[in-house]
């Protein structure tokens, strides 16, 4: 369609323009068919958001036939094309003619299809951009006039009365593990037929089964839930304009904060905190086809040592179960179940394939989630505490829909029911009601809880442990 679009305008059009649409339209017709994407502004976001080894990820021969026969080619077809010039009168009988059929085809389809559909896109009006095959230059338009700052972003500072009543108690040891695309029904803890959490189910664990996110992809989720805002206040201006709780705990100068990466950063949440990157070998010293996850627990003993004389909070930020290439998530020794999906073109393996890799990705996040109660329980002297939150969830191909960053109107469960759990090595919190539905908003408010920290925009009645 965009290819016939080009051929009508090619003569009236500046050709620089129509290449970069055919290239652009190449890609996301790519995502489009094979993985059910909606390109909005939201997945425009994440791809400016996203980096090297994330982007390999997508990367296939499928995608360079794409770009091959519906980029370049035509491409090279609207360059060689010689452009007439003709008078204004030619050109706006052209196109008023152009016009008059375009309406004329418009309408046709209309007449004929409008008893299938007319009554559906009233109820979900903005259903009707998304199925524009040139949605995403409106979705880029709408990126850039959303995020795009005349001037430098000014960061409004909350909190600054936030302090801890000095006690005599242990000091508070509390890690944060933020999870990616790990879907609650894909958690043996939430009854999922397959064992994938079979060393989790062991601890004393406080299960939460009903817990949502914030959003459907990484860009958005974390920063939300990091956030003061709750999901229906949350926007992407809101988030790098306002201090998180991170902030918050950081201004009563008595928690020592450390943020440790294995995905593709903080998302702007740890920028004004000691931050650390481990998706490379330089600091990960456990990688093999990749740097896997519990790299990120080396090294903590000293870190702790060396901050004994404080409250602590680290947040471990996990590679998890990013898709599309689920088979790279885990080491060898934990593809339990089988056959599995061996590639990133997700629509050439069957949905048992998918799930199995997926769940043996699952399994990989269980035995790191074991290791690192196990890591803490070391530390018998201390308050120790660890958090688990997934980001969001992800589509395994169920009505042929994969991954995950669809409008959160319109996304499926899976994508939005994550995985959460709470442990404490006093097993103080027995009494939480766990199968109540929580959601990442509670984040904020439970994180100043858990070190008692009195401030104005703390509120109770959002603290999970309250």
């Amino acid at each position: 369609m965009i290819f016939l679009f080009t051929l009508i305008s090619s003569r009236y059009t500046l050709k620089p323009i129509l290449i970069f649409t055919l290239m652009v339209s190449s890609f996301t017709s790519y995502f489009m068919n094979s993985y059910h994407v909606v390109i909005d502004s939201s997945m425009i976001q994440n791809s400016m958001q996203t980096d090297l080894h994330e982007s390999l990820d997508l990367f296939s021969m499928k995608l360079i036939l794409y770009v091959l026969f519906l980029g370049i080619l035509p491409s090279y077809f609207v360059y060689k094309s010689k452009l007439e010039v003709l008078n204004f009168k030619e050109t706006l009988i052209s196109k008023m003619k152009t016009l008059f059929l375009l309406l004329l085809l418009i309408v046709i389809i209309i007449v004929s299809f409008s008893k299938f559909y007319t009554s559906f896109f009233r109820e979900h009006k903005p259903l009707r951009y998304y199925t524009n095959p040139t949605y995403w230059i409106y979705a880029i338009g709408d990126y850039i006039g959303k995020n795009l700052n005349s001037g430098e972003i000014i960061v409004k500072p909350i909190g600054l009365d936030a302090n801890i009543t000095t006690t005599n108690k242990p000091h508070k040891l509390v890690i944060m593990v933020v999870g990616e695309a790990a879907r609650a029904d894909h958690f043996s803890l939430n009854g999922y037929k397959k064992q994938t959490n079979p060393l989790l189910e062991k601890e004393n664990i406080v299960n939460f089964s009903n817990f949502s996110s914030c959003g459907t992809s990484t860009a958005v989720s974390v920063p939300c839930m990091f956030s003061v805002y709750d999901k229906s206040d949350y926007s992407y201006k809101k988030g790098i304009s306002t201090q998180n709780v991170l902030d918050v705990l950081d201004h009563t100068k008595q928690v020592s904060i450390l943020w440790r990466d294995n995905n593709s950063n903080s998302k702007g949440v740890a920028v004004r905190l000691p931050y650390e990157d481990f998706k490379n070998s330089k600091n990960n010293t456990i990688c093999d086809v990749e740097c896997r996850d519990e790299g990120m627990l080396v090294g903590l003993d000293e870190y702790i040592e060396q901050h004994s004389q404080k409250d602590i909070l680290i947040v471990l930020h996990q590679m998890g179960n990013h898709g599309p290439a689920y088979y790279k998530r885990y080491p060898k020794a934990f593809e339990k179940f089988k056959p599995v999906c061996q590639t990133n073109q997700l629509e050439a393996c069957s949905q048992e394939e998918i799930s199995n890799a997926y769940d043996n990705a699952i399994l990989y996040s269980d035995y790191f989630l074991s290791k690192t109660i196990n890591f803490l329980k070391k530390y018998e002297k201390l308050d120790t505490s660890l958090i688990y939150i997934s980001d969001h969830g992800e589509s395994l191909g169920k009505n042929g829909v994969y991954l995950h960053g669809l409008p959160y109107f319109m996304a499926p469960d899976a994508q939005t029911h994550v995985g959460a759990f709470m442990w404490f090595g006093d097993d103080k919190h027995k009494n939480i009601d766990a199968k109540q539905d929580y959601s990442q908003d509670n984040l904020f408010h439970t994180l100043l809880g858990m070190f008692n920290v009195k401030t104005e925009v703390y509120d109770n009645k959002m603290d999970l442990l309250k």
